[in-house]
């Protein structure tokens, strides 16, 4: 009887293990390619931005909803979608912003990266937006005004 005690224990303790581990991972690629989304509006690339929120919406579609809940996987998949259907760097960048206060708070919750997440902050698009370097590259403006901005925080787990 402890035997099969023990062993369903373990088995249970195995299971968890494994989700919060798929679960991490899932994240990761989650920031991974909004990242890639948020370098793409840096350039001022439209198509580049599009095609990196529909990428993002292929790693939210993964993260499960034990994890994040089914509404909050349904509003950042929508938020992509705008991102992803607009080939007006505009519209993508005001999209952007909704994208960045959610994705915002999963990085504060969540280990989402082995390394440091810098919240970085532009006074002009008055919107936030995450970095994994300290050095500035703003999504809202791109080359015009790259470096406009500061880190107003970071982000360690």
């Amino acid at each position: 009887m402890k035997t099969s005690f023990l062993t369903g224990l373990f088995l249970i303790l195995s299971i968890t293990t494994i989700s919060a581990q798929k679960a991490e991972t899932s994240l990761a690629n989650l920031f991974n390619s909004y990242i890639t989304l948020k370098n793409a509006l840096t350039q001022d690339n439209s198509d580049f931005a599009s095609k990196s929120a529909d990428n993002f919406i292929k790693n939210i579609s993964v993260v499960d909803y034990k994890v994040l809940s089914e509404g909050n996987i349904n509003i950042l998949k929508k938020q992509a979608s705008e991102i992803a259907d607009s080939r007006s760097i505009e519209k993508q960048r005001s999209a952007f912003k909704n994208l960045s206060e959610n994705i915002t708070v999963i990085a504060e919750q969540f280990p989402i990266s082995d390394s440091s997440i810098y919240v970085q902050y532009c006074p002009m698009a008055e919107a936030s937006w995450l970095s994994e370097n300290k050095e500035i590259k703003n999504p809202y403006y791109g080359a015009s005004m790259l470096n406009c901005g500061s880190v107003k925080r970071t982000i360690t787990k």
